[in-house]
């Protein structure tokens, strides 16, 4: 499992919100701005990981199937893909990767993944349960095998 915990590592104002191997981990942080009907900042979740473009979500659990996704993978980049694209090591992965990534995407539901791809909302649901299944047995043996 990804570990969760408080670091100074992070930069001002912002924590360490889970940490894996790698160098791989999701930052916490507040964005100073309130949107309307909102009485304080905005937190968000920021994806970080060793030459990869910085990637912002609102809400922590897409934050974590991102990383899923990452590991899935054995990595990626999203620099080059533009607004829409899609890395190839994604694409070459196979529908539940495809799915799981999607569903990080700004502006994308489950309904529109589960139409993209003729199917109901449970069988994405387990896409995205295979995927988050895999990436931590490949962390799992990545920590048995001293990969930190």
């Amino acid at each position: 499992m990804s570990q969760s915990r408080e670091s100074t590592a992070a930069g001002p104002g912002e924590s360490v919100y889970r940490e894996y191997i790698r160098d791989v981990r999701i930052v916490e942080y507040t964005t100073g701005e309130t949107s309307p009907g909102a009485e304080s900042d905005e937190t968000r979740y920021r994806f970080e990981a060793p030459l990869h473009t910085e990637v912002t979500f609102e809400d922590p659990d897409l934050a974590g199937l991102y990383a899923d996704v990452y590991f899935d993978v054995n990595g990626f980049r999203e620099e080059g893909t533009g607004d829409v694209g899609v890395p190839p090591e994604v694409v070459q992965a196979g529908k539940d990767t495809l799915a799981a990534y999607l569903l990080t995407q700004p502006h994308t539901t489950k309904e529109w993944v589960a139409s993209f791809y003729g199917t109901t909302h449970p069988k994405i649901d387990r896409y995205v349960r295979w995927v988050s299944d895999r990436a931590e047995e490949i962390r799992a043996t990545a920590r048995e095998r001293g990969v930190e």
